[in-house]
């Protein structure tokens, strides 16, 4: 069955292009030019991945991804002319997979959803992806966050980076490896992003046990300890 492509962007002529490419890649696709029927089509049309335009009327594309994180963690491509930092800091704490700037390359487009379809799929569908601590269940399939026998609301990115964190226990990973490797690409510039959700995890975490902690490495990054 084709992967289903949802493009969301007030430029009719680039949905168009997009459309032509994709379908001729072998995607089906469907067409959104404003946020509120983007995300009704997310439960309708129920796509593989979203191409979402940031500057958009009424909804613009980080309200979008937002109202569609509460719901889903369908992958999203951010589709913006704005090549600022700060957009893609904001991108990344709200839960975009990845990030371009137009003008595009639609072949440069079409290799980012190939890359992160790829990584967002799993060949073992029926594998439980859980780690267990002390007092700390961390449930990657169903989404979950358990403390002390309670689960804990946490979004799909914080509750990645703790669980990729996790299952590497005591070992140390810099920003930029975390950016790489939980949120799925390269990532140059300003990586507050990681120290933001860090700081959001600890509020959840710390004072649960004393048999591990989530530790900064000073100068380096974090890490999962533990004892």
């Amino acid at each position: 069955m084709a992967q289903k492509i949802l493009v969301v962007d007030d430029d009719e002529n680039i949905c168009e292009l997009l459309r032509l490419y994709l379908e001729k890649d072998g995607y089906t696709t469907s067409i959104s030019h404003e946020g509120q029927r983007a995300i009704e089509l997310v439960d309708e049309f129920k796509p593989d991945l979203i191409l979402l335009d940031i500057m958009m009327p009424k909804l613009d594309g980080w309200q979008v991804c937002r109202e569609i994180r509460k719901k889903s963690n369908v992958p999203i491509i951010m589709l913006t002319a704005k090549g600022e930092t700060f957009d893609k800091v904001l991108g990344l704490e709200l839960g975009a997979d990845d990030y371009i700037v137009k003008p595009f390359d639609t072949k440069e487009v079409l290799a980012r959803i190939k890359a992160v379809l790829r990584r967002t799929s799993t060949n073992e569908e029926n594998e439980i992806k859980q780690v267990e601590y002390d007092k700390l269940i961390i449930n990657l399939t169903n989404y979950e966050l358990i403390v002390n026998g309670v689960q804990v609301d946490t979004p799909p990115k914080e509750l990645e980076l703790i669980y990729h964190l996790a299952s590497n226990p005591n070992r140390v990973f810099t920003r930029d490896q975390l950016l790489d490797e939980v949120w799925g690409f390269e990532y140059y510039g300003d990586s507050r992003t990681v120290d933001v959700h860090v700081k959001r995890l600890r509020e959840k975490l710390e004072g649960v046990s004393d048999k591990w902690s989530l530790k900064t490495v000073w100068g380096v990054g974090y890490k999962f300890e533990v004892k």
